[in-house]
């Protein structure tokens, strides 16, 4: 299956803790990059791939967004209508983990939403936690500089017992394309307090390179929460200090408005 927008990307998560005490881990992994408007054909042409339904790797619409039923190509851009950047919902793609023998965790989600020329105009980052909760973040996209997005908006959610509920989250990416990247940089009070990125590189999304993934990486969204848990024991080990839980709505949304500096909550 060739040819098609959607695809894997195979690469490597890394983590890299600033203070008050430095730690860092990485682990390889492989995402999807699916173009929403693409979801059922994918269903319908891959043996190994479904949507809604179980199987080797799936898609379930309920994993993303508001945890609805609807699909998310119609959730998206009724979200993108909300936040005036309805112009930027005529193609979309999410760069997520998929459901592995029927089991996923997002730490991060990302949204590339285009207009019909296929500028990228928005970007959406679907953040959520061990505990339920998740934040979509929508951000206008602006200019790209040699090729990267850089975004920045406020932190409001939980994620981590070692990171204050408010912060600022700083962005920067590269649209999908022959390679991905991804990256998210932490700051409290001005402090840099971590940075995390995602590299990978396009391969075609079909059965066979299905199949080589989970041989693979058998356990891999397994493996996405066993190390957001374990690297959290060696960070008590190493005596950095807990942080006390701020609760937040199953789900959230936050429109960044740069032009008054400003965003709205819902």
């Amino acid at each position: 299956m060739t040819g098609l927008p959607s695809c894997i990307y195979h690469g490597v998560v890394v983590h890299k803790r600033l203070s008050p005490k430095q730690h860092a881990f990485s682990y390889r992994v492989f995402a999807l990059c699916l173009d929403v408007d693409e979801i059922d054909r994918l269903d319908r042409e891959l043996r190994l791939f479904s949507r809604n339904r179980f199987n080797l790797l799936s898609f379930h619409d309920r994993d993303l967004g508001d945890g609805g039923t609807a699909p998310i190509a119609e959730r998206t851009r009724t979200l993108l209508d909300g936040a005036g950047l309805g112009a930027f919902g005529a193609r979309i793609e999410i760069v997520c983990y998929p459901r592995l023998l029927g089991y996923v965790f997002n730490p991060l989600s990302v949204y590339f939403c285009r207009d019909v020329g296929g500028r990228i105009g928005a970007v959406i980052y679907e953040v959520s936690n061990t505990f339920g909760e998740r934040k979509s973040y929508v951000i206008p996209a602006g200019a790209s500089r040699d090729g990267v997005l850089a975004q920045s908006c406020d932190k409001e959610l939980y994620v981590s017992p070692y990171t204050h509920a408010t912060g600022t989250y700083e962005f920067h990416m590269m649209p999908p394309g022959e390679k991905a990247l991804i990256g998210v940089a932490l700051r409290e009070a001005g402090q840099p307090v971590l940075k995390t990125h995602f590299s990978g590189t396009r391969l075609a999304l079909g059965d066979r390179a299905i199949a080589a993934m989970c041989v693979r990486h058998p356990l891999m969204t397994l493996k996405v929460v066993s190390a957001i848990h374990v690297e959290a024991a060696r960070l008590w080990l190493k005596g950095v200090p807990l942080v006390t839980r701020h609760t937040s709505p199953t789900y959230s949304t936050t429109i960044v408005r740069h032009e008054d500096r400003g965003a709205h909550h819902a």
